[in-house]
């Protein structure tokens, strides 16, 4: 093997393994904004330079230490719907079907239009 085509070889695994660190380094907020369009993933809204900050990563299953590298518990969402989407997230916490907090109805028992038939058929 040439020497020429030893320091090219060289060259590129030092390329593959700076980006490689690059990556590693990068937070996952760089990273789904490389992997996914600037588009909001409920408003269709989308953004760009300045903007571009107003475009949050939500993370599907709402546990911010899941962060494969693949971005599959991610999806940009814009400010609004990001808190959107976390205020129903919270309210169905609260007011989920086993939460003791959860607003306890009675069953109407009553049925107003009981006698309705008798009323009809009265002539």
């Amino acid at each position: 093997m040439s020497s020429a085509s030893t320091s090219a070889a060289t060259a590129r695994l030092d390329r593959i393994l700076a980006d490689a660190k690059r990556d590693k380094e990068m937070g996952y907020r760089d990273k789904a904004l490389k992997m996914y369009p600037h588009v909001c993933g409920r408003c269709a809204r989308e953004f760009a330079g300045k903007r571009l900050s107003e475009l949050t990563v939500h993370h599907r299953d709402h546990n911010h230490d899941n962060n494969p590298q693949d971005g599959s518990n991610w999806e940009l969402l814009c400010l609004y719907c990001h808190d959107n989407e976390h205020s129903r997230y919270t309210d169905q916490q609260y007011f989920g079907e086993g939460s003791l907090s959860t607003p306890k109805t009675n069953v109407a028992t009553h049925n107003p239009f009981a006698g309705l038939a008798a009323l009809m058929n009265k002539d």
